[in-house]
């Protein structure tokens, strides 16, 4: 099913992009007044605004929020030119906060205290369930009732993602109701309970086939298996109950099936293809696409951030670099291949997985300021053409102009979700996975097809996983077993700079891969030559600014003298720290706080609002 986006109903997107309250008020639409439903197709319309909410793709023109290579740079793979992003160390007074230090907390990892999408949930399924069922026959009214709990679930997925305990609304709250507009946080295992059983409803009674830009029951397993898989392991790395994830990653482990079991879906495009196509309407590895269409004004403007014409602060640091496999399926250590410590870029391209190639530039480039490495997974290869043959990017690859879709829903991302789960079940008492189970998932990933053009650079396909050989990678966490260490690496490098690394991150209870201070290699660049690939960048001007660290450790900074010796990984001076972030009182990395204004609100009118696990009230 491909999503294609229209410029639709207006009037709803206004409706809920300034919502200042625990829940907004009634609205005055007539979306929402009883006249309106009347039949199928003005049910349809009224949840044909969630698409853009839960779907965002590329986002729309400047607007980049939850948008790949825009927004999701705050990891262990990114690093910044200058002292690195921070966790949120303070209280915000806002729910609605942007300052630098929160914006991890709203546009990296999910929604901020706002309940506008779970209440225009309750308002489509509550029209639904008194209004219409005499209009609407058994299973229209089962598919649309589906279509409104998926979506309410997704929300309150996010948001108990985000904050853990939040107030759970299953009905659409009058103005004149002050006990449940200002009602205290549920539990997250109530909220997350009934998120479970909204997904299961939706998955019985969903629609197969619901046309080609609609949500269909394939789209809700692949939703499915995402947010259970997050909530499972929440539950038994944060919260330690093994119980609730078991019920979650099994849940996780079905909706997963119902994809794979389908029939409908492979892995048939190169990586590269899968980001740089204009229509992906017919490709199987495709569960939900975003297409742009510039003749309905309907552009994005991320393939831009990867034009390699305009200069970057943010690339991928020397961690991400080292974690990529090599083609014969050892970690870079313990692989046999020939000249394997060799990070020049043109070998680590002959022997690193080939999502290393199709996600970065080949050559190393300033224009990449804090690393050398420039993204350009979200570009097709044709839009770097210009490089060669001198000028500028095409006009479709310049400011807002990008017309490039997004796959919204990978089928790699469903057998990745799939094949952890059934790991994470085999350590809590389950089947032990089998080569079987590796075969249909990862090794099914690793047999993609390669680009013509990265054959021509030496790029080949990796080796299968072997169960009984698995790397004995001695990076690895002594915490995390073999299998999952190989599974986790696989996610990694097939979703960077896409949507789930620092949630990842937070629901393996793996925050301390952030540390700049345990892990100086978060903070390194690619390797350059200075006297080869870039020897340009040895001028006066950049005297003491240009820093190179060896193998060994040894720094050489340019003074002008020593240009022989300007060889290595890439380390300005410029890429600092962060500050501590775990352990710290009065802060928790991992769930984010909600503003001493919502908390006062409440107190003034004689309710009580309880702040965040692990943060301070704020207020007297």
């Amino acid at each position: 099913m491909k999503l294609k986006i229209f410029i639709i109903l207006a009037g709803f997107v206004l409706l809920f992009t300034n919502c200042n309250d625990v829940l907004d008020r009634p609205s005055l639409t007539t979306a929402e007044d009883d006249a309106y439903w009347t039949n199928e197709d003005r049910v349809r319309l009224y949840a044909n605004a969630f698409y853009t909410n839960f779907f965002v793709g590329y986002g729309l023109k400047y607007t980049t929020t939850y948008a790949p290579n825009a927004n999701y740079t705050f990891n262990d793979d990114a690093v910044r030119m200058s002292t690195q992003t921070q966790f949120g160390r303070t209280v915000p007074t806002s729910k609605g906060s942007t300052s630098l230090d929160m914006m991890w907390q709203s546009e990296f990892t999910g929604p901020t205290w706002n309940f506008a999408w779970v209440r225009k949930a309750n308002v489509m399924i509550d029209r639904i369930t008194n209004l219409m069922p005499e209009i609407l026959t058994n299973e229209q009214y089962n598919h649309w009732t589906g279509v409104g709990r998926f979506f309410r679930a997704l929300e309150y997925a996010r948001l108990a993602n985000v904050f853990g305990d939040v107030p759970y609304y299953d009905t659409e709250v009058q103005n004149t109701d002050k006990d449940g507009l200002y009602k205290d946080r549920t539990p997250r295992n109530e909220v997350m309970d009934a998120v479970y059983n909204d997904f299961e409803y939706a998955l019985q009674n969903v629609r197969l086939n619901d046309g080609g830009q609609y949500v269909n029951r394939y789209v809700v397993a692949a939703m499915v298996s995402r947010w259970a898989l997050f909530e499972a392991s929440w539950q038994k790395y944060y919260y330690k109950n093994n119980e609730r994830a078991k019920k979650f990653f099994d849940q996780a482990v079905a909706a997963a099936e119902m994809v794979m079991n389908s029939g409908k879906y492979g892995i048939v495009e190169d990586f590269r293809k899968l980001f740089g196509s204009t229509d992906l309407t017919n490709s199987k590895d495709c569960i939900l696409y975003r297409k742009y269409d510039a003749g309905q004004n309907v552009t994005h403007s991320i393939a831009s951030t990867c034009n390699m014409n305009d200069p970057t602060d943010v690339g991928p640091n020397l961690d991400l670099i080292k974690a990529f496999i090599c083609t014969d399926g050892k970690d870079w250590q313990t692989s046999s291949l020939e000249n394997v410590d060799d990070f020049t870029l043109s070998n680590l391209i002959k022997t690193r997985d080939s999502r290393f190639e199709a996600s970065f530039y080949t050559k190393p480039t300033p224009r990449a300021k804090s690393s050398y490495l420039y993204v350009t997974k979200f570009i097709p290869r044709s839009g770097l053409s210009y490089i060669e043959s001198g000028g500028s990017p095409a006009a479709e690859f310049q400011s807002e102009k990008n017309v490039t879709g997004y796959p919204v829903l990978r089928y790699a991302e469903v057998l990745l979700n799939w094949i952890e789960a059934k790991a994470e079940l085999a350590t809590l008492g389950g089947t032990e996975v089998s080569q079987s189970d590796i075969d249909i998932s990862i090794n099914q990933i690793r047999k993609r097809p390669v680009a013509e053009e990265a054959k021509a650079l030496g790029v080949t396909m990796t080796a299968e996983m072997k169960l009984d050989a698995l790397p004995q990678d001695p990076h690895r966490d002594p915490t995390v077993p073999a299998l999952l260490w190989e599974i986790r690496r696989e996610r990694r490098m097939e979703f960077a700079f896409e949507f789930s690394r620092i949630i990842d991150l937070r629901r393996w209870k793996k925050l301390e891969y952030m540390d700049t201070d345990k892990n100086e290699d978060l903070l390194i660049g690619t390797w350059v030559n200075f006297n080869d690939e870039v020897k340009s960048e040895l001028k006066d001007q950049n005297k003491g600014k240009l820093r190179v660290m060896a193998k060994d450790g040894s720094f050489t900074t340019y003074d002008g003298t020593n240009a022989a010796k300007m060889n290595g990984f890439f380390y300005p001076t410029q890429n600092q720290g962060r500050l501590p972030f775990l352990n710290v009182p009065n802060v928790n990395p991992y769930l984010s706080p909600i503003g001493t204004n919502q908390i006062s609100d409440y107190k003034n009118k004689g309710y009580t609002l309880t702040q965040t696990e692990g943060w301070p009230t704020g207020i007297n």
